[in-house]
């Protein structure tokens, strides 16, 4: 007879640059699975090392790490160790962010900002399971099939409003892309207002992310 999920000796990592939040999730992982071994680490480039060292079986990550973005490392982590469940844990909008990590490789995507049970649910899911998505996930998911573009907000752009962004990205001020394209700088403000509120975001380091995570997908 097979040992129930809750009694075996699962290894976990749990990938986050902030200690408190890795703190928080051991607590509810002890609570869901008491014989799991948990690895921390704070650093985006020893997650895949760890994966190979500790034979690490499901990994929480963050989206984002000062050294760089996890979903340009989900598939090395899949290489590393191809039954692993990887389980995005972030603070990134969801609906503009889970239908990339999925399509990377990702198992499962629950926001920082979710109450207590839907993250305890999550990672329930994704040791009995194997997956975890939220009601909103599942819908962008079935939405995604019919409309492959949703993977993409720059999608969301007109052709203008993406040359003016990419010319944000590229460190060009309203003065210089007024000049550059010969309209008006306060035309150049207003687009870049419905950039912003096309995509969601609130400052320019949002702005260049996306345009590197996501352009020429």
């Amino acid at each position: 007879m097979e040992m129930p999920v809750e009694n075996k000796e699962i290894v976990f990592l749990l990938a986050d640059d902030h200690s408190i939040v890795r703190q928080g999730m051991a607590i509810l992982i002890d609570e869901i699975v008491p014989n799991a071994t948990i690895h921390h680490t704070s650093s985006l480039l020893q997650i895949v090392e760890l994966i190979t060292s500790k034979g690490i079986e499901i990994a929480v990550i963050d989206a984002h790490f000062p050294d760089g973005n996890s979903l340009h490392i989900l598939s090395q982590m899949k290489n590393a160790n191809p039954d692993i469940k990887i389980l995005i844990f972030s603070g990134l909008e969801e609906d503009l962010h889970v239908l990339k990590f999925i399509k990377a490789g990702a198992n499962g995507y629950v926001s920082k900002l979710s109450d207590e049970d839907e993250i305890r649910q999550a990672i329930s899911d994704i040791v009995h399971k194997g997956e975890y998505f939220s009601d909103l996930s599942r819908n962008l998911l079935i939405q995604y099939v019919h409309n492959p573009n949703l993977i993409n907000p720059l999608s969301r752009l007109t052709n203008r409003e993406l040359q003016i962004a990419e010319m944000y990205a590229d460190g060009y001020g309203n003065l210089e892309i007024s000049n550059h394209l010969n309209i008006k700088q306060n035309t150049v403000s207003t687009i870049k207002k419905n950039i912003f509120e096309k995509l969601k975001i609130e400052n320019l380091v949002e702005l260049i992310d996306l345009i590197k995570t996501h352009h020429k997908i």
